[in-house]
């Protein structure tokens, strides 16, 4: 059976689409519950209506930054996987990078000709046991690492530091990976440096501009225009 087949077997469309009805389940669960609390922080039910759609409408342009990446990533590891993964994560661009990692730690790239069976299912299995560590960690350290949290920023330039330490965390992971694609060809490198500057424009102008949605589309961007920069010199 073709790669493509097994990635979008009615088998894992039956399991996928189970654990995003649990998902769904528990948003409508939370909105229901934060309704029901609007009197207890003295809102009034017109108020709580009104904060309901201006958050439906505040998510819609990082729900379709998200689905952009997402697009891109069905095509590696097939339509039900991403879905579920995306819905759970709420990050395609974290689950694209654990998606290279466990390819790259099976020995082969996603997308390629020896891509087979075998490499997605480790896809699967990595990207399935690395969300089941966010879990644990959110169960278990979420009050603690608040705390921590608190006392950070409450010394001087706290912020700051906790920016700082969570930016090189990602400039580091996505850096060692762009180093890897970087050295391949010349192609490589400009889609690289393509996506780079597309990024480092729209944070820029998300800041002139004073809109925050604008950065959660800078990776979606980033890929358009890397994808578009690479079929033109492909």
């Amino acid at each position: 059976m073709p790669i493509s087949e097994i990635m979008n077997s009615g088998i894992l469309w039956v399991f996928c689409l189970l654990v995003v009805s649990i998902v769904l389940f528990q948003g409508v669960v939370f909105v229901r519950s934060a309704y029901q609390a609007r009197s207890s922080v003295g809102m009034t039910e017109q108020e709580a209506r009104s904060a309901m759609k201006t958050g439906a409408i505040a998510a819609i342009g990082p729900a379709l930054g998200n689905i952009i990446i997402a697009v891109s990533l069905m095509t590696l590891i097939g339509n039900p996987l991403t879905m579920m993964r995306s819905a759970i994560i709420g990050s395609s661009a974290t689950e694209s990078l654990g998606a290279q990692m466990a390819s790259s730690a099976y020995g082969t790239e996603l997308g390629t000709a020896d891509f087979g069976p075998e490499a997605f299912t480790t896809i699967a299995w990595t990207l399935c046991i690395g969300g089941t560590g966010w879990l644990l960690v959110t169960f278990f350290f979420t009050k603690s690492l608040g705390s921590f949290q608190k006392k950070i920023t409450a010394r001087k330039n706290g912020t700051k530091k906790m920016v700082v330490i969570s930016t090189a965390a990602m400039l580091g992971a996505f850096g060692y990976f762009a180093a890897n694609e970087a050295v391949k060809s010349s192609s490589h490198t400009l889609v690289i440096l393509t996506s780079i500057g597309i990024t480092i424009i729209t944070l820029l102008a998300a800041n002139k501009l004073q809109k925050n949605w604008l950065k959660e589309w800078a990776l979606g961007f980033a890929i358009v225009g890397g994808l578009t920069v690479g079929y033109f010199i492909g």
